[in-house]
């Protein structure tokens, strides 16, 4: 368990400077309307890498939870708009609900766009688990962890480890034994 932790947080450290034909950004908690602070930096670090021109395009994944007026990925591409990124260059699915779906949803829009090489935008000790869930799903892809996570105390940042640890697990033991995941968390991996 310590072992698979320890590369949790190795891996975390890992991000990809080549340039992709998109960044799908990983859902997180939206307030009401806007995104919370967790899911503002995932879309700042998409935005910024849009900028630097490492990626063509985003996708933007999420959706709508009880009591919010925007899925997670209608309230990411309005903030994009906002910061003046190409309505032809942002991409939503509207309908997942946690890490697997968002990239089998993002995997049709990859297919539809026929893009090739893809970065994962997410919290940094999220990285290995969504990479290794977009490669098992055939993706390109490779790690773009945000540099402004919140989970910066001490505290946050094991509670978060922790979590991953176990999902990262969980993921891998329902993938050998050809159960899909999403049966498998059985709705135990909520938005951060």
């Amino acid at each position: 368990m310590l072992s698979v932790a320890g590369s949790i947080y190795a891996y975390a450290q890992r991000g990809d400077p080549l340039p992709a034909d998109a960044g799908i950004v990983l859902g997180a908690s939206v307030w009401t309307d806007r995104p919370s602070p967790v899911f503002e930096q995932r879309i700042l670090h998409a935005v910024q890498l849009y900028r630097r021109g490492q990626i063509g395009a985003i996708i933007f994944t999420g959706g709508l939870s009880s009591g919010d007026a925007l899925s997670e990925a209608e309230a990411a591409r309005a903030y994009a708009l906002r910061e003046g990124l190409p309505e032809e260059h942002l991409f939503v699915e509207s309908i997942s609900t946690g890490t697997y779906q968002n990239l089998q949803q993002a995997r049709q829009i990859i297919e539809q766009q026929d893009f090739g090489r893809v970065l994962i935008i997410s919290d940094p000790l999220h990285m290995k688990r969504a990479v290794a869930m977009a490669r098992d799903l055939g993706l390109d892809a490779h790690p773009s962890p945000t540099r402004t996570s919140r989970y910066i105390s001490l505290r946050s940042q094991l509670r978060f480890l922790t979590r991953e640890t176990y999902f990262y697990l969980s993921y891998q033991v329902a993938h050998l034994l050809g159960i899909s995941p999403d049966r498998a968390r059985e709705g135990l991996e909520p938005a951060p």
